[in-house]
């Protein structure tokens, strides 16, 4: 039996479309579909109920999805165990939000390069529902957002959240400690609506029977980083993000009388009976993320000079 044909039906019915497994095993749809029915004459069964327009395995593709999976198990097995000890390549599809982007992902990217120097890696940063709904189509395979995916074959780890500070043009806000009613004349700047960020800024106001005077959306890290230089207003971020931006920015971060909400990261990932590469990728950034303190203080070194960056993703 092939197990190429194996993976293939495995991942068929793990994303409930051949052309999403396609998309996740670099096939095309009909190379797919060939593999599909060439591993169905060699069982004598149909796998795959074609017969509707909504994906449905048959009974025997339910019964063999499980042998699939211990059939994947067991050639990682045999392949760790039989292994000749040659550093280990690693493909991922990962994707953050801007938060996660503009603290620790590219220091922690390095260090998995360094780790792993075989590391070929598709990197997208985009908002967190559609990092959720990619990795729930199994279009990629590790996500860092805000909330975690809800999805048979996914998991989901709660990383260190990230504290958040108000930050400011040091040449235009010089005081010590800001009380949050003179933050709420100010022209606010954070993260598009809807978002975390948004959402908890303005509850926090509305909490103290407050209505900021105006709260501008923006989809860019970088984009707000420019606008507070500028002298336009005060941006709510990720403290981390800041300190790593202090390297090629001039930013004050603003003390409030008020605590502000952390925000929460979650790692989200698709597992793999045939590797335990996500697995491995997850931890090594748990473990970077939690230790993050003096990781940022090197980054933050290492990056200073540089221009800033002019990516505009969303997060």
């Amino acid at each position: 039996m092939n197990l190429r044909f194996v993976e293939a039906f495995y991942w068929v019915a793990s994303l409930k479309s051949v052309s999403r497994a396609a998309e996740k095993l670099y096939l095309t749809q009909s190379a797919m579909s060939s593999r599909i029915a060439t591993l169905e004459d060699e069982l004598g069964v149909l796998l795959l109920d074609r017969a509707g327009k909504q994906f449905k395995l048959t009974g025997a593709g339910t019964r063999f999805l499980s042998y699939a999976e211990k059939l994947l198990e067991l050639q990682r097995e045999v392949k760790a165990e039989m292994g000749s000890g040659q550093a280990m390549a690693v493909s991922m599809r990962i994707g953050a939000i801007e938060s996660v982007l503009h603290s620790w992902l590219i220091p922690w990217l390095e260090k998995l390069r360094a780790d792993h120097p075989g590391l070929e890696l598709e990197l997208t940063v985009e908002t967190t529902p559609i990092l959720v709904d990619q990795i729930q189509r199994g279009t990629l395979d590790l996500v860092f957002a805000v909330l975690p995916a809800s999805s048979e074959g996914v998991r989901n780890q709660a990383l260190p959240t990230m504290e958040m500070a108000f930050v400011g043009n040091p040449d235009l806000h010089k005081k010590r400690n800001y009380r949050l009613r003179e933050l709420a004349d100010m022209e606010l700047l954070t993260f598009q609506k809807g978002s975390q960020p948004h959402v908890t800024l303005l509850d926090l106001f509305r909490s103290h029977q407050m209505e900021p005077k105006r709260v501008h959306a923006i989809s860019s890290i970088s984009a707000m980083v420019q606008l507070v230089q500028g002298g336009f207003g005060v941006a709510l971020l990720p403290r981390a993000a800041v300190e790593r931006l202090t390297g090629f920015a001039r930013l004050k971060p603003l003390t409030c009388d008020e605590k502000l909400q952390s925000l929460p990261i979650h790692a989200s990932y698709r597992t793999d009976p045939s590797s335990k590469t996500v697995e491995m990728v997850v931890q090594s950034a748990i473990a970077f993320a939690s230790g993050g303190k003096s990781h940022q203080k090197g980054a933050r070194k290492s990056h200073k000079g540089k221009p800033l960056p002019s990516k505009k993703s969303m997060t």
